[in-house]
């Protein structure tokens, strides 16, 4: 399915429009200047155009899927440079070997992709050394970042540390009680790079030295305390290999990677705001030495995106995935972009959703529904129509055969394709003698405001006939096993006499002669708790995320590709699930129902 999700229409305004308005109008980033000699710089920036543009970035670690909260940075990001006739780059933060594979960036790219980003985006050329824009690693950046910490190194602003992890931790001290100098805090330049061209080299063991910016112990920003800038990891790195033994710290990487795209604006949210002073005292030193370019990029935090019943942390995610708590990454259950697209989320709801949450400095926790209400809103003008039922009984119409001439004839019916878009078209379908309702259509005794079927009452099957009922037929265990009804003759809807008799109730229905059988999984949040995660992960689970039922849909439903989506008149909307369509099953997924009945 699709959506016009890009109307004109007044932009809300927030604080990091008035940034970017602001620095365009004093021209801020119109003539970006070396302070020195360019040296490496200049290679890294070339096939960046007009630097005078606004240039954001996207820049994941693909350590795991994105998830729901990645879709509004990049939301916030790709939608920012296109609303000022910027660009954005897609970064893979790719500084941590052990927990990156390929896997990752090719799920991140095409979740980019599928949220409608891929003009900003090309093929990375197979030629090596040279830049396409609008996506980078920084893994290769890797040999600038180390030129630049051997500049460091030299300039005195950093050094070797070969106390044990332990020691440096209890160093560190806290927040009443300042840090104190490593004892290898005053050996000289010389003595430093030597020891780091040891560390590149492989002389050192895994956790035995590590390099820190010489800042200041005492700072009340713990950030500050002389961060590390490399570690040792003998790893082998999905795009580099086994050239490298030691690995730049995320930290330092960071702003290294938005100096060299000359990045304009670095979005990021509220918990890297601490880290802030250094990305600052990094870029000020790297442009000192004419290694970056002036002005560099600045730092901006919005509050992260919060969503009731939802968990983000990748770590958390991981765990249920590798420990079998839910089918893959793409669990239409999980909050990561691809289990929301096997669900049936589009990209038009997650943009609307992202744009109702709104942009600013405080946080808050959104409710689950929020992000339903989107789906639904988008879905609605546009998804196709279809009746199904999901709780199967027979009904019979017993006397079919007498008013319409023999048990086996079908009559023929049909309803919009979409009441919204009268152009789309009918679907059509049969009816029959029998036909498949929903079992709670239908009760012995009338409850008060039930109006559907029960002895003597008429309702109409939607698009076709009045029919009144005359009973049920119960097993030995009281379960309801068959309704009987009789139809009232000339009502068909369509006809001069549809209305000659008036009923309260419509229900849905699918004639047993060409119904088809289905598999649908009915979805609900995967955690019960409002704010999951203060406890233990699994006792946090909904047992009830995932109801399977044996159900029938209309015909026009057998080709349904992998993927489309549909309002089931009733119930909600469905999609077409995409791995079980490949295999030829039908299995549709429900992505949410018409209303919100959580707790109810």
């Amino acid at each position: 399915m699709t959506s016009p999700v890009d109307k004109d229409s007044a932009k809300p305004s927030n604080f990091l429009r008035h940034v970017i308005e602001s620095d365009l109008e004093q021209g801020v980033y119109a003539a970006r200047r070396w302070g020195g000699s360019p040296g490496d710089a200049t290679h890294h920036a070339q096939g960046m155009q007009d630097p005078a543009k606004v240039r954001m970035r996207f820049p994941p670690e693909p350590n795991g899927y994105l998830h729901i909260g990645h879709a509004k940075s990049i939301w916030l990001n790709f939608e920012l440079a296109r609303e000022y006739g910027g660009v954005s780059h897609l970064r893979f933060d790719d500084t941590n070997p052990e927990k990156e594979e390929q896997e990752y960036v090719d799920a991140i790219r095409d979740a980019v992709q599928w949220l409608g980003y891929e003009t900003f985006l090309a093929d990375r050329p197979s030629a090596p050394g040279t830049i396409q824009p609008h996506e980078y690693f920084a893994s290769d950046y890797f040999d600038f970042m180390y030129r630049a910490a051997e500049y460091l190194i030299g300039a005195g602003l950093a050094y070797v540390d070969e106390q044990s992890a332990d020691e440096i931790r209890q160093n560190r001290g806290d927040f009443n009680t300042p840090g104190t100098d490593s004892p290898f805090r005053i050996r000289t330049p010389e003595e430093n790079l030597a020891r780091f061209r040891a560390m590149r080299d492989g002389q050192l063991e895994d956790g035995a030295a590590i390099l820190r910016a010489k800042i200041d112990m005492a700072s009340p920003n713990i950030n500050m305390r002389d961060p590390a800038l490399y570690r040792i990891r003998r790893a082998t790195h999905h795009n580099t290999g086994d050239k490298w033994c030691i690995y730049p710290m995320y930290t330092y990487a960071h702003p290294i990677e938005d100096a060299l795209e000359q990045i304009t604006h670095s979005i990021c949210t509220l918990e890297f705001e601490d880290q802030r002073p250094f990305y600052d005292w990094l870029l000020d030193r790297l442009a000192e030495g004419g290694l970056v370019a002036s002005p560099h990029p600045r730092q901006y935090e919005f509050a992260r995106l919060n969503i009731t019943h939802i968990i983000t942390s990748k770590r958390k995610l991981r765990q249920l995935v590798e420990e079998g708590h839910v089918d893959g990454w793409d669990d239409p259950r999980m909050p990561t972009l691809a289990g929301l697209r096997r669900r049936g989320y589009t990209p038009a709801a997650l943009k609307l959703f992202c744009e109702r949450s709104g942009v600013t400095k405080s946080g808050g926790w959104i409710d689950y529904a929020s992000l339903e209400a989107a789906l639904r809103d988008t879905l609605d003008p546009i998804a196709p129509r279809a009746m199904a039922v999901l709780d199967p009984v027979k009904l019979v119409i017993t006397n079919w055969g007498e008013l319409m001439g023999g048990d086996d004839v079908l009559d023929d019916c049909s309803a919009p394709l979409n009441p919204h878009d009268p152009e789309a078209g009918r679907r059509n379908f049969k009816l029959g003698r029998e036909v498949w309702i929903e079992a709670t259509d239908y009760e012995d005794v009338q409850p008060k405001g039930f109006f559907r079927l029960f002895p003597g009452n008429k309702v109409r099957l939607k698009y076709g006939h009045v029919i009144e009922c005359i009973g049920g037929t119960r097993n030995a265990d009281g379960k309801l096993v068959e309704v009987q009804a009789r139809l009232v003759p000339d009502t068909k809807s369509g006809t001069p006499g549809a209305n000659a008799v008036k009923v309260k109730g419509n229900i849905s229905w699918v004639a047993a002669a060409d119904a088809l059988q289905a598999e649908v999984r009915l979805y609900e949040r995967l955690f019960e708790a409002a704010n999951p995660g203060s406890g233990e992960l699994l006792d946090e689970l909904n047992k009830d995320s995932l109801v399977t039922c044996l159900a029938y849909v209309e015909p026009s439903l057998a080709a349904a590709a992998g993927g489309a989506g549909f309002q089931f008149e009733r119930h909600g909307y469905f999609v077409a699930d995409s791995k079980a369509t490949a295999d030829g099953r039908h299995v549709f997924n429900r992505a949410a129902g018409m209303r919100d009945s959580w707790g109810k």
